[in-house]
């Protein structure tokens, strides 16, 4: 099973205009995405994406997979745990075993 790192990383926020100050006018980051749902920054060496959420969660890195089906079945067979998933965009968010969350894709 190949993971790739895409360069993208992911946080949930409960507060998308204070986000939006906070990451575009303190921190400088170039707002290239907006709606209702999240927001997504440029910020030099990676894309930030920030999702309103009912909870904060912290950096979430995505890795990209050719197989979104097999990588899915492949890390629950490795002890991870699918948190959250999106069928549609074949995306999903996963616990390692260590207790990291990490976001895969389909490419």
């Amino acid at each position: 099973m190949d993971f790739t790192s895409n360069g993208d990383f992911a946080i949930h926020v409960t507060d998308l205009d204070q986000a939006r100050t906070f990451y575009q006018k303190t921190l400088g980051f170039t707002l290239v995405g907006d709606s209702d749902e999240k927001l997504v920054f440029k910020t030099g060496k990676f894309t930030l994406y920030v999702n309103k959420d009912d909870k904060e969660m912290a950096f979430i890195p995505a890795l990209e997979v050719p197989d979104y089906e097999a990588a899915k079945q492949f890390l629950k067979a490795s002890g991870c745990e699918i948190i959250r998933e999106w069928p549609n965009s074949k995306a999903l968010y996963f616990k390692d075993p260590l207790g990291q969350v990490i976001d895969i894709i389909e490419t």
